[in-house]
């Protein structure tokens, strides 16, 4: 893998959908780069610090939330003297995002009191009263041509369909949810999923036209629903559960095939692949070696004497478990982390009472292919978007990585460069990696269709 040098941000990083742009929030100035020369191509400068940045869907133009102020800004890439400011006044503005369009912008108002949907062609705008969530609570269908919002009044969720060209309410229906979390159309905009609040288990299926379809209810005391997730293929359903469960639903009956415990012994008859991160010391004599500052530094784990691999053990392994605090809110338990691999195949999870484990799961064959054991929590994880590679982080230095042929570990040349976050661009070419106030990008070669790796660093 190749690394660029380290650039500074204070904010949001991302990449344009069509992966030619990387955006970066450096104070108040969007510094846009060219990801093949990482040249900046755009510099524009805002009104107040950056909190937010999002693309419109064709990469033409891009939004900045200035949540101080509150304001939007929003900025043209190839009409650079283009510009678009939106300022809801005493309302304030508590979230943005773009239309499927890319030439509408929708705003939520501090309270949530209303969502306000601007054009950018001919500057006019509808309101949505009573949006029930600022982020959350808005799902677009694939083909962009409508919006489902959801909304709550009298003390009772609703769930209004918008149609996208015109913006008017094409319909709307109320929700048996105690307090409704989020929603989101499936893949192939046949359904809408909606599920509760975590004080209730219920997981609810729509068709588009409001009907209801099928109720999901796993178990009725405890804390419920935590993460939800339709599969790339939409023929599944993934739900994730405070009491350390994933169930996997099919899209036909709605039934569940599939449920997957994260239990913190894990032993036959489950055989996955357990990769362990160790640290390996350097057996080199360098007494007569005369190196550089600039280089030990640059090669902390030459400096330090080790260097970090992946260790393959069998089970019946223990792994580390945090009990949650029973005084205090949002226990740290359940399936927080939940992603789906590009071919609907694989699915990887983190159960918050065991941070440095990722698990990860084979639906087809409905097993468990592999567990990666990290020495730090693990911070994110993300799938190639163009074949079956998982790349995770834990705020150290390195990369690492899994493939069903294998694992192994990365190391950043960048010093005291520690590995926070990472995203993947459209193409699965390149990798953003941020530390608390840097970002680089990783080159990331294309992935054999025989790989065999190593475990080596």
């Amino acid at each position: 893998m190749d690394f660029t040098e380290a650039y500074k941000q204070t904010g949001p990083c991302c990449f344009s959908p069509n992966a030619r742009y990387v955006a970066v929030a450096v104070d108040y100035r969007l510094v846009i780069r060219d990801t093949l020369s990482f040249k900046v191509v755009q510099l524009f400068s805002c009104l107040d610090k950056i909190s937010y940045i999002e693309w419109a869907l064709d990469s033409e133009y891009i939004l900045c939330g200035l949540y101080k102020r509150p304001m939007i800004q929003a900025w043209s890439l190839s009409q650079p003297e283009w510009t678009c400011k939106i300022d809801e006044g005493p309302a304030g503005i508590a979230y943005a995002r773009w239309s499927p369009d890319s030439r509408h912008i929708l705003t939520t108002s501090d309270f949530q009191l209303r969502l306000t949907v601007w054009s950018l062609v001919n500057t006019a705008c509808v309101h949505v009263q009573w949006p029930k969530h600022a982020s959350k609570g808005i799902s677009f269908t694939k083909d962009g041509k409508f919006a489902a919002i959801c909304t709550r009044r009298d003390c009772k969720d609703y769930i209004n369909l918008l149609s996208c060209y015109t913006w008017e309410i094409m319909g709307t229906f109320a929700v048996d949810t105690l307090d409704l979390a989020d929603i989101e159309w499936s893949p192939d905009d046949s359904a809408i999923v909606i599920w509760d609040s975590p004080l209730e288990y219920k997981v609810l299926i729509y068709s588009p036209d409001g009907r209801f379809l099928f109720k999901y209810q796993a178990y009725e005391s405890g804390l419920g629903v935590k993460t939800v997730s339709w599969s790339p293929s939409g023929q599944f359903l993934a739900v994730g559960s405070y009491d350390q469960m994933l169930r996997v639903l099919n899209h036909l009956t709605w039934k569940t095939f599939a449920e997957f415990m994260h239990l913190s012994n894990v032993r036959a008859p489950c055989c996955p692949a357990v990769f362990k991160e160790v640290d390996e010391p350097l057996h080199l004599d360098m007494s007569e070696l005369c190196l550089s500052d600039e280089f030990l530094q640059g090669n902390s784990d030459v400096a330090e004497g080790h260097r970090v691999r992946y260790e393959v053990t069998e089970v019946p392994i223990t792994l580390p478990f945090q009990k949650p605090l029973a005084d205090k809110p949002n226990p740290k338990q359940g399936i927080g982390l939940m992603s789906w691999s590009s071919d609907s195949q694989y699915i990887c999870t983190r159960n918050d009472s065991m941070p440095t484990a990722l698990w990860i799961w084979d639906i087809h064959h409905l097993e468990l292919a592999a567990i990666l054991v990290q020495k730090d929590p693990i911070r994110a994880a993300a799938w190639d978007p163009t074949c079956t590679r998982l790349v995770l982080c834990t705020g150290s230095c390195h990369l690492y990585m899994w493939t069903p042929s294998g694992a192994y570990c990365v190391s950043n040349p960048l010093p005291q460069f520690s590995i926070t976050d990472l995203k993947w661009n459209s193409d699965g070419s390149c990798l953003l990696l941020k530390d608390k106030e840097s970002f680089c990008c990783a080159a990331v070669p294309l992935l054999p269709e025989s790989s065999e790796y190593s475990s080596d660093d």
